[in-house]
């Protein structure tokens, strides 16, 4: 297996280290491949990633991803927009599960649209306005239906949408039920505003989420506040052929360099590529290291610890090891 590894901007080059001490533990004979990428190098070269850097990571069987700072220049394209698009990785994968000092007992995953919506960068600009289009198709919203429907162990969808607003997401809902219909899964709807509020209100009732991309987008940041954090929150860009695996948040300039950056969610991300390749087995073994590490006391800042990104990743390898 030969793996891109892409540790971008800040914390980035922090957790990802951590992420690949786990994935050499477990995979010993797999290649990893290292690419330079992010605003780190557009501020160095006046390029953040290049379409040789496309080629050598397409050669790759998928991507572990740091962290990308996307500043909001008109010359500058978010690498990571740019590689979903680029792999046609639709499906953004994010699973919320409880651990033992969770605020919330919870265990559900958000399906997100991953290549569509506001983020595809449809935008008449002028110095009075700026016209965003929003494009949802029934293709891709077949796609994400589809990829949601085929959750191992699903017991309900919950459709997400603002249907009584927009014709949108009208065509979003009208074809995730028909997928669901022919997939026999059970499903209920849910405008997007009530989501938001159930999620706070109730979230131990849901199982399997699918939306569009920027209602995925915010409702998955509110979800990794059940858990803990973004420190806590692993996920996944999938394809048909390409998957790019990342912590959810960002690179954290505020933090960067103080060694007191989160592993975790970087080390689950780990664990979430080692399912896709079929090695479920090796990722129970990182969900094991990762929960007694937690339950040891071993926690960053963030989780009210005081031991070191490196700390968390010693302790990690170390209950890998001792399997």
């Amino acid at each position: 297996m030969k793996i891109a590894v892409l540790p971008g901007d800040g914390i980035g080059k922090e957790v990802v280290p951590i992420a690949v001490d786990v994935l050499r533990t477990m995979l010993p004979e797999a290649e990893y491949v290292y690419v330079d990428v992010g605003h780190e190098r557009f501020t160095r070269e006046g390029k953040a990633m290049t379409n040789e850097d496309i080629e050598t990571i397409k050669k790759c069987d998928c991507i572990l991803f740091g962290a990308i700072t996307s500043p909001p220049k008109k010359c500058y394209r978010s690498v990571i927009l740019t590689l979903r698009q680029a792999l046609d990785m639709y499906a953004n994968v994010r699973p919320f599960k409880s651990c033992s000092i969770s605020p919330y007992k919870v265990d559900f995953t958000i399906y997100r649209e991953n290549c569509e919506d506001l983020y595809c960068g449809m935008e008449d600009v002028s110095d009075d306005q700026v016209l965003s289009t929003r494009k949802i198709t029934r293709h891709a919203s077949e796609r994400i239906a589809r990829k949601a429907c085929g959750h191992p162990g699903l017991e309900m969808l919950t459709i997400v949408h603002k249907a009584n607003v927009l014709r949108s997401c009208e065509l979003f809902r009208d074809v995730c039920i028909d997928i669901a219909k022919k997939a026999g899964v059970p499903y209920e709807e849910m405008l997007v505003d009530a989501m938001a509020y159930n999620l706070i209100r109730n979230p131990s009732r849901f199982d399997v989420i699918v939306t569009t991309n920027l209602f995925g987008d915010i409702l998955s940041d509110e979800a990794a506040a059940l858990i803990g954090g973004l420190g806590l929150s692993p996920s996944a860009n999938i394809g048909d052929r390409y998957a790019l695996f990342e912590p959810v948040h960002g690179s954290a300039p505020d933090i960067a360099g103080k060694g007191i950056a989160n592993p975790i969610a970087a080390v689950l991300s780990a664990k979430m590529l080692l399912e896709w390749s079929g090695h479920r087995a090796k990722a129970e073994f990182v969900q094991g290291a990762v929960d007694r590490t937690i339950s040891n006391g071993i926690l960053t800042p963030d989780m009210g610890g005081k031991f070191k990104t490196e700390d968390v990743g010693l302790s990690i390898v170390k209950h890998l090891e001792s399997q």
